[in-house]
């Protein structure tokens, strides 16, 4: 295994620090999209952050570790291949599974922005029968 110089160990650290940022505004993003959902829980959108938070950490997470393993398995031999292809074949299906988690959350919010965006009819006459009666009152 060859040593790495500073400048790679540099370069290194930047790169860590790029993927924090990018996966910073990522969080940020998501929690814009949840504050535009007037009438959800606060504990279900707490929920939902956390869920989203950890989807997307694991999913880099699993994905810094699949880049290593394939650096790795691209000397010659198959030798290498055979010992690590278990591992990386692991890091793929941990991406795939918080890319799923990450769906299914987008699926349970649109169904929360349905129910909010459904007009219910008696809900509507309360309402302006409400309004009519403030008007006539004043």
């Amino acid at each position: 295994m060859t040593k790495k110089s500073a400048s790679d160990e540099t370069l290194e650290i930047e790169s860590f620090t790029e993927k924090d940022a990018e996966l910073k505004k990522k969080i940020d993003n998501f929690k814009s999209v949840l504050d535009s959902i007037k009438t959800s829980d606060l504990k279900v959108k707490t929920l939902w952050q956390e869920i989203y938070e950890n989807a997307i950490s694991d999913r880099e997470n699993a994905r810094m570790m699949f880049t290593d393993a394939w650096s790795r398995m691209q000397s010659p031999g198959t030798a290498d291949h055979v010992s690590i292809g278990t591992t990386v074949s692991k890091y793929l299906e941990r991406m795939c599974k918080s890319n799923e988690q990450i769906l299914r959350l987008a699926e349970l919010i649109s169904k929360v922005e349905e129910e909010n965006a459904q007009i219910n009819s008696d809900d509507l006459f309360s309402q302006i029968g409400d309004l009519s009666e403030r008007k006539s009152k004043k």
